[in-house]
C-alpha cells in the first residue's frame, strides 16, 4: 500500500543555518503519527513544508502518493481538498461564529446547499463533543473549545489525511487527556491517516502507533512507543527523561560561536 506520507531528504535553511538536515520519513496509510521534539527541534518547519508553505533547500515530500511540491494551480488544490489541518492557536476567524468558521472550507472547496452545508457542520460539532455552540463566537470559547471547534473544520470535509499542530498545548491535564481520546476516536471511526505535532510526552505515549524524534534538524529515532523509549541515542533520553543539556565552551570558543564560526557541543 502507497504510504499516506513520505519525506526524502529534506533539508532546509534559513538565514544560513540549516534547520532540517537530511529529513527522511514514511507514514502508512491509516497510523497516527507523532513527531516529537523540544523546542528548536525543527519539527514546526518539518509541518510547513510538508504542508507546502514553504520550499526547501533540498528535498522531496509526498502526500497521498503525490509531490506536493511539483503540484501546482488546480492540481494542488484538489490535494489540499483531502488534507485536513488544525494549527496551534486554531486560528478561528474572530469574525465568524463557530459553525461559520466550520463550514468554510464547504463554501470554499465544495459545491453543495445551505441546508447540506448546515448539517455538516452539527454533525462534525457533534463529533468532537461542541453540540449546539455553532453560534458562538470564538471569543466565548475555552481553550479547549477552541481546539476542538479548530478540528470539526479540519475534518468537516472528510479528509484522508489529517494534520494537528499542537493539540494539546496550553491544555490542562483532563482537556488534554479528553482530546487525547477524541483523536483515538477519530481514527477509529474514519481510518484516516493521523499526523500530530507535539512536544507532550504523555499525549504522544497514549495516542501514537509510531513516534519521530526530532533534534536540531535530525531524525534521531522512529519507531513503536516502547522502541522509542528503549532508545539508547542519549539526546532522545534527554527527552524523554526531561535532562537539561548544558553547554561546553571556553571563551575562545564561545566568540566563534557567536560569530557563526562554530557549533556548540552539547552533552547531558
Amino acid at each position: 500500500m502507497t504510504p499516506a506520507a513520505e519525506v526524502h531528504g529534506l533539508r532546509v535553511s534559513y538565514d544560513g543555518v540549516e534547520v532540517l538536515k537530511g529529513i527522511d520519513m514514511s507514514v502508512a496509510s491509516g497510523e497516527i503519527r507523532v513527531i516529537m521534539g523540544g523546542s528548536g527541534s525543527g519539527k514546526s518547519a518539518l509541518l510547513r513544508q510538508m504542508l507546502a508553505l514553504e520550499y526547501p533547500a533540498a528535498g522531496t515530500v509526498r502526500l497521498l502518493g503525490q509531490d506536493i511540491f511539483a503540484l501546482r494551480g488546480r492540481a494542488r488544490v484538489e490535494l489540499r481538498k483531502k488534507i485536513g489541518v488544525a494549527f496551534q492557536s486554531g486560528a478561528l476567524f474572530s469574525s465568524m461564529t463557530v459553525g461559520e468558521n466550520v463550514m468554510l472550507p464547504l463554501r470554499e472547496h465544495a459545491r453543495l446547499d445551505e441546508n447540506t452545508m448546515h448539517i455538516m457542520m452539527r454533525l462534525k460539532l457533534d463529533f468532537v463533543n461542541l453540540t449546539g455552540c455553532e453560534d458562538l463566537t470564538p471569543s466565548q470559547l475555552s481553550g479547549g473549545m477552541t481546539k476542538r471547534a479548530a478540528l470539526a473544520r479540519a475534518i468537516v470535509m472528510d479528509p484522508r489525511l489529517l494534520f494537528l499542530d499542537e493539540p494539546s498545548a496550553g491544555l490542562d491535564p483532563v482537556v488534554s487527556a479528553s482530546l487525547d481520546e477524541l483523536i483515538l476516536r477519530l481514527r477509529e471511526a474514519t481510518g484516516m491517516t493521523i499526523i500530530v505535532v507535539t512536544h507532550e510526552l504523555e499525549s504522544a505515549f497514549k495516542i501514537a502507533d509510531r513516534i519521530s524524534v526530532l533534534d536540531r534538524g535530525e531524525m534521531l529515532v522512529t519507531g513503536s512507543i516502547d522502541e522509542v523509549r528503549a532508545s539508547a541515542n542519549e539526546r532522545v533520553q534527554a527527552l524523554l527523561n526531561r535532562r537539561v543539556q548544558r553547554l561546553e565552551l571556553n571563551p575562545e570558543e564561545y566568540l566563534k560561536e557567536l560569530t557563526g564560526q562554530r557549533q556548540v557541543r552539547r552533552v547531558n
